[in-house]
């Protein structure tokens, strides 16, 4: 009964104190180790243009973008020498917005 007492005892003060040595998560990252902000390009639109829903001039308008939209540059799509598209994200508020709201696309430049 005492062995019972002091294995579960041992068990619980284990359980209490160890987490607070550990990181959350299980791993422990350094905030310069974050590469998410240092590949964003922003583009601002200089003129209307159509929003796709894929890079192709027959794809379904999502959206007409109208002039001093800002656009994130996700990737590029290079069909020939003079016709690249590319992936964008319009900049919006994820926690206010409607999550129905179309925010990727592509655009041809």
């Amino acid at each position: 009964m005492i062995n019972n007492l002091l294995k579960n005892f041992c068990l619980i003060t284990f359980a209490l104190i160890a987490p607070i040595t550990l990181p959350a998560g299980g791993i422990q990252k350094h905030l310069n180790q974050n590469n998410f902000l240092k590949n964003t390009q922003e583009i601002i639109l200089s003129s209307k243009m159509d929003l796709y829903s894929f890079p192709a001039t027959n794809a379904k308008e999502l959206l007409v973008l109208n002039i001093g939209t800002t656009l994130s540059v996700l990737r590029n799509w290079k069909v020939s020498e003079s016709e690249i598209w590319l992936r964008v994200e319009l900049a919006s508020n994820k926690l206010l917005d409607d999550p129905n709201k179309i925010t990727k696309g592509w655009i041809k430049m």
